[in-house]
């Protein structure tokens, strides 16, 4: 049972034209470099990312804005991209904001099963508009759907050939719960080794929800934003 692909262009060859993403990452930690830059390479358009963010203006999936192929972001956070800012702004990207914790547990509700969800966060804002309100023990809550994906594209620290992920800290963040949540899970890794070699107790993401592997090279790994005190 080899999930190993030789390439990032290999592993994302038949993702089409209007598809929807989930990709992980949180700012620019834990982001799939590699198959980011195979997408725009392979020059797909129409897509639907769903993402915490969009990455920078030159990093990240803002490497896709720039070349025009997303056309719907599902997000929590866009501050640190100017030309995200510019296309919404003149209509050329369809945006749909989500706080943070919902859009989190709108993922790990598609890759458990659950269709839908009700949560208090929201009510009485425009985050609720056109939703479905209910009060349960006295208190509001706002119907959320949940969230799947076509194509899961993560990145973890290690893998075996089976395709179980550990996750480095902090880089973990979206990316277990997005691989639960596709048709077909793409992940790339800095280390892959051969199964049996990663203690049971240490997998974060069992092989089962993974169905590509590729081992990632020339990581940039950027600081989204580097902020130290005065000498």
């Amino acid at each position: 049972m080899n999930k190993v692909f030789s390439s990032a262009a290999q592993a994302v060859a038949d993702i089409p034209n209007c598809a929807t993403v989930l990709a992980g990452g949180f700012g620019l930690c834990g982001i799939p470099e590699n198959l980011i830059l195979a997408l725009r390479d392979r020059g797909v358009s129409g897509l639907t990312v769903i993402s915490n963010n969009c990455g920078v203006d030159d990093f990240g999936l803002g490497i896709l804005l720039q070349t025009r192929q997303i056309k719907k972001m599902i997000s929590s956070y866009v501050g640190e991209n100017k030309e995200f800012e510019r296309q919404y702004l003149s209509g050329e990207l369809e945006v749909e904001l989500c706080p943070q914790g919902t859009l989190a547990e709108r993922i790990r509700a598609g890759g458990a099963g659950i269709p839908a969800f009700f949560t208090a966060t929201g009510y009485g804002t425009v985050v609720a508009d056109g939703k479905d309100t209910r009060w349960f023990d006295g208190r509001p809550y706002v119907m959320e759907r949940a969230l799947v994906g076509d194509f899961a594209i993560i990145k973890a620290q290690k893998a075996d050939r089976h395709g179980n992920l550990v996750f480095n800290k902090t880089a973990r963040n979206f990316n277990a719960m997005m691989a639960t949540a596709a048709k077909v899970t793409i992940v790339e890794v800095e280390e892959l080794v051969e199964p049996g070699e990663i203690d049971p107790d240490s997998v974060h993401v069992p092989g089962i929800y993974v169905h590509r592997i590729l081992l990632g090279e020339r990581y940039v790994k950027r600081i989204e934003r580097r902020t130290t005190r005065e000498a």
